[in-house]
């Protein structure tokens, strides 16, 4: 039986599409769980100034960085 040899690069999109599937997962509770609080806070959310939404967007990035720094 013929071995397969994975590509080096094959490893790095296995990754990177594991992570997009944990990020669909966890985007997805909220709404399964309580869709009127999801609503809520899409009410409100669109209410902000563009600035606050940014800063709430860079926090978020780099907290996702610090994450993957320590843990990864």
């Amino acid at each position: 039986m013929a071995r397969h040899r994975r590509r080096p690069n094959t490893a790095m999109w296995d990754e990177l599409l594991a992570a997009f599937g944990l990020m669909l997962v966890l985007e997805g509770i909220l709404p399964f769980l309580n869709p009127g609080a999801l609503r809520q806070t899409i009410l409100r959310m669109a209410q902000l100034k563009d600035r606050t939404l940014r800063s709430a967007g860079l926090a978020s990035m780099a907290l996702g960085l610090l994450v993957l720094y320590f843990f990864r």
